[in-house]
C-alpha cells in the first residue's frame, strides 16, 4: 500500500491583524488558509476574546478566531488560552480536518508579564493511528526558552512513546537555532526545512528564522515557506506548510 499523505501549515497570525496593526485581516486570512488546505493547522496568537476590537470594528467576526477560521473546513479545534486581560485574551489553536482525541494546554510561563503555554492534541490520523500535535510559541528570552524546550521534551517523553507519530510547530522565537540540541536531538525530530530552519519574519522580507515544523515518525515531502504578497498583508510572521507522508 502506498504511503498516505498529511498536509500540515502553522502559522502566527498576529491575532488577525497586519503588520504594526494597520488593519484587521481575519476575513482575508481565512480566505488564504482555506486557499492553502492544510489537513492541520497549527496556529499562535489566537485572538479568543477581544471586546475593544469586536466594539471598533463592524466586521469583527461574533465567534472566537480559532472557531471563526474553522468554520466548515476544519470540524476539529482545540485551544489553548495563555495571555488573559480585562478585555480580553489569546493563545494558540489546532485546528484539524480529523478527530481531536484530547488536548491539555501546559502553562510553561516563567515570567509574568510573558505568559506562554504549550498545546498539545491527539489527533486520529485516517486509519486509526493517533498523531502527537504540539502548537508553540515560546519566550522573546533565551533563559525562558530553554527551560520551555526542557519542559516540553519531559513532557511528551512521558505521554509520547518514541515510536508514535509526532508533530511540533509553531513561533519558537529561536532565532539562535538552539532548537535542535535541547528538543530535536532529544525526542528524535527532524526540521522540514533540513538542518537550517528558514526565515520567516518579518513577512514581506524574512530576515529571522523564527518559526519551525519538526516531525518524528513522518517522511517529508515538500516543505514550503509563504512570504511576500499576499502573505506579507495578512500578518507579520510568514507561514510554513509541509507535505508529509506515512505509512498508512
Amino acid at each position: 500500500m502506498p504511503p498516505a499523505s498529511l498536509h500540515i501549515a502553522t502559522y502566527n497570525i498576529h491575532k488577525g491583524f497586519s503588520q504594526f496593526n494597520r488593519r484587521m485581516m481575519v476575513h482575508e486570512l481565512r480566505e488564504r488558509l482555506r486557499n492553502l488546505a492544510p489537513d492541520i493547522v497549527f496556529l499562535q496568537e489566537v485572538q479568543g476574546l477581544h471586546m475593544g476590537h469586536a466594539h471598533r470594528h463592524p466586521d469583527w467576526p461574533r465567534d472566537a478566531q480559532h472557531h471563526f477560521l474553522a468554520e466548515d473546513v476544519w470540524p476539529a479545534t482545540a485551544y489553548g488560552e495563555n495571555m488573559v486581560y480585562d478585555h480580553g485574551h489569546h493563545g494558540n489553536a489546532i485546528l484539524s480536518r480529523f478527530p481531536i482525541l484530547d488536548s491539555h494546554n501546559q502553562d510553561v510561563t516563567h515570567l509574568k508579564f510573558e505568559r506562554r503555554g504549550l498545546l498539545h492534541c491527539r489527533i486520529a490520523l485516517p486509519d486509526g493511528r493517533p498523531l502527537h500535535c504540539v502548537c508553540v510559541h515560546l519566550s522573546l528570552f533565551g533563559r525562558s526558552r530553554r527551560r520551555q524546550m526542557e519542559e516540553l521534551s519531559s513532557y511528551l517523553e512521558r505521554i509520547a512513546p518514541p515510536e508514535t507519530p509526532l508533530v511540533i510547530a509553531g513561533d519558537f522565537n529561536d532565532w539562535r537555532n538552539r532548537a535542535a540540541a535541547h528538543l530535536a536531538d532529544r525526542l528524535g525530530l527532524k526540521e522540514v526545512f533540513g538542518q537550517r530552519p528558514v526565515r520567516s519574519f518579518p513577512a514581506a522580507l524574512p530576515l529571522f528564522r523564527l518559526d519551525r515544523i519538526y516531525v518524528r515518525g513522518l517522511q517529508v515531502r515538500e516543505a514550503q515557506v509563504h512570504f511576500g504578497p499576499p502573505w506579507s498583508a495578512l500578518s507579520d510572521h510568514a507561514a510554513l506548510s509541509a507535505r508529509l507522508l506515512y505509512d498508512a
